[in-house]
């Protein structure tokens, strides 16, 4: 089994992509927009199903909402 196969490792890192959305009253599609990422693949990224995100994504999306990636990336215990 490849480690792209491998069930979820529980690395407990969780995406606050949804709380900062709301709290700037912007939707998945204004921020898919403005980034130039599909909603599909940020909708990954915000339910947590994602297993690796490029740091020009990651750039783009903190830009965008004006927050740093602590902000949108915490560890859950």
């Amino acid at each position: 089994m490849s480690p792209a196969d491998a069930p979820d490792d529980g690395t407990g890192i969780h995406c606050r992509l949804d709380e900062l959305l709301e709290d700037r009253g912007m939707t998945l599609t204004a921020l898919s927009e403005a980034v130039g990422v599909s909603v599909v693949n940020l909708s990954v990224l915000k339910n947590d199903r994602a297993k690796a995100i490029r740091f020009s994504t990651l750039t783009a999306i903190c830009d965008v909402l004006g927050c740093e990636v602590g902000d949108l990336l915490v560890r859950s215990p």
